[in-house]
């Protein structure tokens, strides 16, 4: 596409994602337009309409993608809904920026990720975090070799007691999973794209049900229905890569823990270590352990702006996109084996 060209987009789900971050992050940008968007109720297209000014919206997401004046769409659907809009959307021509997860699970995931090769059309994965300043600070100097061979890793993504009292979280049927598939994708993907993204090859998972499902447990976000509760509420997990590295993992909606809402992780590698969240790196020069922090970093970043920005970067001039759909499946191909390793109480090799 010509740099000089208006990206037209359209947007698969019209809730709470698309509203706050994706529309908001579209409209920013001059070389953009949100032509239209979809959403099966009523409500959430009157709100798109009325609060951005949108004059396309359509009940059904196949009629907006024979909108010739849309190429690219953004998929901010409940989970169990990404793989067809993504799909459809793909084979309709479009480009596609999905949210996080990408699919329910690998089945799926790949599936989407066939379709964009067929097609020639781009597929993304919106896993925001790595366009966080602290992120994208740690990736450059993991590059750069700083931290040396860096060959284990933890990641935490927990909360105190933030189960959301909305939406489909709590529903195995539609979301695919709890806290792991919703919270801890993140910081797992984060680990693994600071890492170098190696390849994992086994894992060994465990899931638990602690909370969930008691009506005397206090919500900090909202009141979930408990009697409808199927997904797990922790999960950990051991995965190992094919470089000899291996990777912990801890998530969870509901902890008996400090902090209200908990997203980290550490890498250990035989030059230096890093943190995220706080941001530190660890090292020794001349005889002298250091931690060291940046002086400045950007604050306020919308993570999920600069996404978008990237996205529309990537399709209207061409480029290999920041967070493939190839990357994000094997992030769906790890959360499918910690899940069936928690069932079986056997490690899974992938």
């Amino acid at each position: 596409m010509a740099q000089d060209t208006i990206l037209g987009v359209g947007i698969i789900g019209g809730g709470g994602i698309a509203q706050g971050v994706h529309i908001p992050g579209y409209q920013k940008l001059s070389n953009v337009k949100v032509i239209g968007v979809s959403d099966p109720f009523e409500g959430a297209r009157a709100a798109c309409k009325t609060k951005f000014g949108i004059e396309n919206v359509y009940a059904d997401f196949e009629e907006m993608l024979a909108n010739p004046e849309i190429q690219a769409v953004s998929v901010t659907t409940p989970n169990f809904l990404h793989a067809e809009a993504t799909i459809k959307a793909l084979r309709a021509g479009k480009h596609v920026l999905c949210e996080k997860p990408l699919a329910m699970n690998a089945e799926e995931g790949q599936a989407m990720v066939d379709a964009a090769r067929e097609t020639g059309n781009k597929l993304m994965c919106g896993y925001n975090y790595r366009f966080t300043p602290e992120v994208q600070t740690l990736k450059k100097f993991a590059e750069a070799g700083e931290f040396g061979d860096m060959y284990f890793a933890r990641t935490i993504a927990m909360r105190r007691r933030g189960i959301p009292g909305w939406g489909m979280f709590i529903s195995k049927e539609k979301n695919g999973g709890g806290p792991l598939i919703d919270i801890g994708v993140h910081m797992l993907d984060s680990t693994m794209h600071v890492m170098g993204f190696p390849k994992p090859v086994k894992v060994f998972g465990q899931t638990f049900q602690k909370f969930g499902k008691r009506s005397d447990v206090t919500g900090l976000m909202g009141q979930w229905d408990y009697k409808n509760f199927t997904v797990e509420d922790f999960a950990a997990a051991q995965i190992l890569f094919e470089n000899g590295a291996s990777l912990h993992l801890e998530s969870s909606f509901v902890a008996e823990q400090e902090e209200a809402d908990k997203m980290s992780f550490q890498v250990f590698g035989d030059k230096g270590g890093l943190s995220y969240n706080p941001l530190k790196m660890h090292t020794e020069k001349y005889g002298t352990l250091l931690d060291i922090t940046p002086a400045y970093l950007p604050k306020n970043v919308q993570s999920h702006h600069k996404e978008i920005e990237s996205f529309v970067d990537s399709v209207i001039n061409d480029k290999p996109v920041y967070t493939p759909g190839e990357q994000a499946l094997e992030i769906t191909k790890i959360i499918d084996a910690i899940y069936k390793s928690g069932e079986t109480g056997e490690a899974v090799t992938l």
